[in-house]
């Protein structure tokens, strides 16, 4: 049975006020030595919906599961047949003025690591280095029986030959690429095997809702975390422990941890900065005001 991933939680402790006084943010920032944890709120600018804001898609969605995909065929052929549309609009957006923003303090040296728990590239698209995909990437495809990984673009090629009269146009993409598809449409799609050892089942390179995080991947964050002098969440609810635990595991440090977005996060009890404001004017104003203290 395939169950909701989780949409809400209970607060713990007294959180700090909300301000949109990016003073204290820009403090931090221009101290340098910063690892940023960006969330599906850094990309809705750029049209690719949140899962848990106001509007997202969450509400009126479910991801597909790790045990769905890996335990049916009926599971794979929707997932397959609805992100083969999805996906070329993910694969279309392109980096917004937080993406660019980023980029500029990386450049800068003040920021020295970015985590991100989004999968679809836009950080790597406006030019930050060394990127630490939490989740993986919908760019890349990997084989679960012989595990050669290969482009998205080599599978979307072979897709279209497989099925050169699916006719699926989509209504509303979802951070994961998956799109809303008459289930009639769905039925009719082909999937194909790994061309490598030629039977083996195909996943998209991410991490499913009920999969874990390759433990090399969470090792390479915490060290990139104790490393760190602050913690900058963007965009991130925090509601799943894929990315709390890093900013639990800043505050027990004593690392100051400023979180900038919409609304309240799980994260709120362990910040010392919370900053309630569109992400790229936020950004953008934190770049320029260092400039101008630079200058």
């Amino acid at each position: 049975m395939r169950t909701r991933p989780t949409l809400s939680y209970t607060p713990v402790g007294e959180p700090l006020p909300w301000t949109t006084d990016i003073t204290e943010l820009v403090d931090v920032v221009a101290g340098g030595g910063v690892v940023v944890l960006s969330g599906a709120g850094l990309s809705t600018e750029s049209g690719i919906p949140d899962y848990r804001g106001a509007t997202g898609s969450l509400r009126r969605h479910t991801p597909m599961t790790y045990d769905e995909f890996v335990g049916s065929v009926e599971g794979r052929q929707r997932y397959w047949a609805r992100s083969h549309v999805g996906w070329r609009t993910i694969a279309r957006a392109q980096p917004n003025d937080g993406h660019r923003a980023v980029t500029s303090l990386s450049a800068a040296g003040l920021v020295s690591g970015v985590i991100t728990q989004n999968v679809d590239g836009l950080h790597q698209a406006a030019g930050t280095p060394d990127v630490v995909e939490l989740h993986g990437s919908l760019d890349r495809v990997v084989c679960l029986d012989c595990r050669r990984t290969s482009p998205r673009e080599e599978l979307d090629r072979r897709l279209r030959l497989a099925n050169p009269t699916f006719t699926g146009t989509a209504i509303r993409v979802n951070p994961d690429g998956d799109v809303e598809l008459a289930d009639e449409v769905v039925r009719e799609f082909r999937l194909v095997s790994c061309d490598g050892c030629e039977s083996g089942v195909l996943k998209p390179d991410v991490v499913f809702f009920g999969e874990n995080v390759p433990k090399p991947r969470v090792e390479q964050c915490y060290r990139l975390v104790d490393e760190a002098k602050a913690l900058v969440v963007l965009g991130s609810s925090l509601t799943v422990m894929s990315g709390l635990r890093f900013v639990r595991h800043a505050a027990r440090a004593g690392k100051p941890v400023a979180i900038v977005n919409r609304g309240q996060t799980r994260g709120d009890g362990h910040a010392t900065i919370r900053v309630d404001l569109p992400l790229g004017a936020a950004l953008t104003d934190v770049t320029r005001l260092i400039d101008l203290r630079c200058g």
